[in-house]
């Protein structure tokens, strides 16, 4: 850790704790979020009031580690997405794990992780925001340690970054985007255009192309082979451009791709990659590990695939209290769309809280969310009352960490042995 990461993270500990955190023990109001820390309250009779969303410290420890050795293991530099948490303490636990740095998809993104003293970003997007690349040349210029690579994807935005850059010492560094096929996201569409975009870049003095990327995860109708024959592509088109001579003055080249879903095929073509003329850094950027979840991705992770690797396991729970039980066939707790996931799947009632004994939420189902309802089905074997907490597992970690700007991390016994800033 830097000295200047080290008093950013100082700073979040230093805040005071008041009515902007949801979930909080109410009379916390005006302790530092390192003295409710040091209080090791306990999630469940320590004050916190519902719903709250807690973080597991065990699981978050063991995907961490899991992603830091699957990397090493194939060869892969790591660039997990901060975008999913946009936490700085997870930004710099995944450095601590071996993160090469943190891939970000906007300028306020970039922004948070500067504040915080990370010193390698990779952006995977087009910028052609005049302000934000003025402000990241300011950045470049004034710290020589700061690294950034940024995507292109258009002649046009090559033009549009070269005028908002002029008078910038460094050049920013540039991947072309290959697209993941027509009808895809974001991304040039064939290698001819390609070609085009490294040429403009070629063109400025202002940026310096460094690689190719892209996601494979927007490749139409994926499967392993789709995938696999996109990722070749990719591959193939770092060689062409190296024997073309587009990468003369450097001291390496990226090819990178990778989110949550088919990291194993990036890790299985990207060890195809020829011998080029410079060491090639083979970026992997997927992000949802960290805390992983109970729904989407525990159904698309590679390690269903692999499961010799080991396996990702989910992080997020959210805790509720049941407010209403109108029938013996429904009853209502008290968090909806304002508190939990809900763009891929709903929650999942998974484990019901009485009197201190937690048991497993059997006949009982998420049905509806309300903004801050969540209606729950019950079957005749169902035993919930009002005032029963439920635990609800989520889908989807990038839309729950959004919606709570203070996170407690919990061990398995219910202590609270940190709290988690997120910055959206």
């Amino acid at each position: 850790m830097t000295a200047d990461s080290a008093q950013s993270l100082a700073r979040l500990a230093a805040e005071r704790v008041d009515h902007r955190f949801k979930g909080l023990p109410p009379d916390a109001d005006g302790l530092t979020v390192a003295e409710l820390a040091g209080q090791r309250h306990n999630l469940f009779t320590g004050g916190f009031t519902t719903p709250v969303l807690a973080l597991s410290a065990e699981r978050l420890e063991h995907n961490l580690k899991l992603m830091e050795t699957y990397a090493a293991r194939h060869g892969l530099a790591f660039a997990p997405h901060g975008k999913t948490s946009m936490a700085p303490q997870l930004f710099q636990r995944q450095i601590e794990h071996g993160a090469w740095g943190i891939t970000l998809a906007v300028p306020h993104q970039v922004r948070v992780a500067r504040a915080f003293g990370t010193r390698r970003v990779f952006l995977a997007n087009e910028l052609v925001d005049a302000a934000a690349l003025r402000w990241i040349a300011t950045e470049l210029d004034a710290d020589p340690d700061f690294e950034l690579v940024c995507y292109v994807d258009s002649v046009r935005g090559v033009e549009l970054m070269d005028a908002a850059l002029r008078g910038a010492t460094r050049p920013v560094d540039v991947v072309v985007e290959l697209a993941a096929g027509e009808g895809a996201r974001t991304g040039v569409r064939t290698e001819a255009e390609c070609a085009a975009v490294a040429d403009a870049v070629a063109g400025t003095r202002t940026l310096r192309l460094v690689g190719l990327a892209g996601y494979e995860g927007e490749v139409p109708k994926a499967d392993t082979e789709r995938v696999t024959a996109w990722l070749r592509r990719l591959v193939a088109l770092a060689a062409d451009f190296d024997k073309a001579g587009r990468f003369t003055g450097l001291d390496r080249i990226i090819v990178s791709a990778g989110g949550s879903a088919w990291f194993d095929a990036v890790a299985e073509v990207f060890a195809e990659i020829p011998e080029l003329s410079l060491p090639v850094l083979k970026l992997l950027r997927s992000g949802a590990y960290v805390s992983h979840d109970d729904g989407h991705y525990r159904k698309l992770t590679p390690f269903n695939r692999v499961p010799e690797e080991g396996a990702l396991e989910p992080a997020f729970r959210l805790w509720t209290q049941v407010v209403s039980r109108p029938s013996a066939e429904q009853a209502f707790v008290n968090a909806g769309k304002r508190d939990a996931a809900y763009d891929l799947d709903l929650p999942f009632a998974q484990v019901i809280r009485r009197d201190g004994a937690e048991r497993p939420a059997t006949g009982v189902s998420v049905t509806a969310l309300s903004d801050q309802h969540a209606w729950l089905a019950t079957t005749p074997e169902a035993d919930l009352e009002v005032g029963d907490w439920v635990g609800l597992g989520l889908s989807h970690p990038c839309t729950s960490f959004d919606k709570w700007q203070l996170v407690p991390v919990a061990e398995a016994d219910g202590t609270v042995v940190d709290y988690v800033r997120t910055f959206f």
